[in-house]
């Protein structure tokens, strides 16, 4: 074994990979050779035998299936909480006979049932009957073409907003989502719901939307009761 015969030894590695793939009785026919190939073990120094790399392999790929397993369990667990939340959420809106319980209650079941330390509303252009609740108050024109300009909620430390000056404690924000409400996406906002928090990185810039773009529909959805046509 120590020599090459004549007629191999001009092959080389590539040569005799693709005459194994393209042969690949060899081994049924040289079994006995595979008790003598030996690999490095990528874990230690010593050699391990194919048989033992191919059971190694094997068991990594296994692990690495049961993690994803637990990945894709913990997903769905964390989907079904987030969904039985968002259920409570809606319905709770969905009781309420006065329309002007709405903006309070939106806000209050979003901080609990989303653990959301701070969150405000402000409409405009409400209804005249309802032009007289905390809701109503003023908001700048700036802000108002502000909200309408934005395609998706505006995440990040925005903290010099005017619309933090809404929160109970703004001094305490050091991150915040901005949450246009409109009738559709192609509709100018009529009004904003802000979540903000002490913590730096709950919302982003780089985090994904989609949730919230779900909770600003549906708020919009809720409130639009306040309008002048009353949805």
């Amino acid at each position: 074994m120590s020599s090459i015969p004549g007629r191999l030894s001009g092959l080389s590695e590539d040569d005799i990979a693709s005459y194994l793939v393209q042969t690949p009785g060899f081994f049924e026919r040289h079994a006995e050779l595979l008790a003598h190939v030996e690999l490095a073990n990528p874990h230690g120094q010593r050699a391990v035998s194919l048989q033992q790399r191919q059971m190694e392999m094997l068991r990594e790929r296994i692990h690495g299936l049961e993690r994803r397993l637990m990945d894709m369990i913990r997903h769905g667990q964390e989907n079904a909480v987030l969904s039985d939340r968002l259920h409570q959420w809606v319905r709770g809106l969905m009781l309420l006979a006065d329309p002007r319980d709405i903006p309070d209650m939106l806000v209050i079941d979003l901080q609990e049932q989303f653990m959301v330390p701070q969150a405000a509303m402000r409409l405009w252009e409400v209804a005249p009957v309802f032009e007289s609740e905390p809701v109503a108050r003023d908001v700048s024109p700036e802000l108002r073409r502000f909200a309408s300009s934005l395609v998706t909620p505006c995440c990040g430390a925005h903290t010099s907003f005017e619309a933090v000056q809404w929160l109970a404690q703004p001094a305490a924000v050091a991150s915040l989502a901005l949450l246009p409400l409109r009738r559709s996406m192609t509709s100018p906002a009529f009004g904003m719901l802000v979540l903000a928090s002490s913590d730096p990185m709950r919302y982003t810039p780089e985090m994904g939307t989609d949730f919230l773009v779900r909770i600003a529909e549906l708020a919009s959805a809720a409130v639009t009761r306040l309008l002048p046509d009353g949805g």
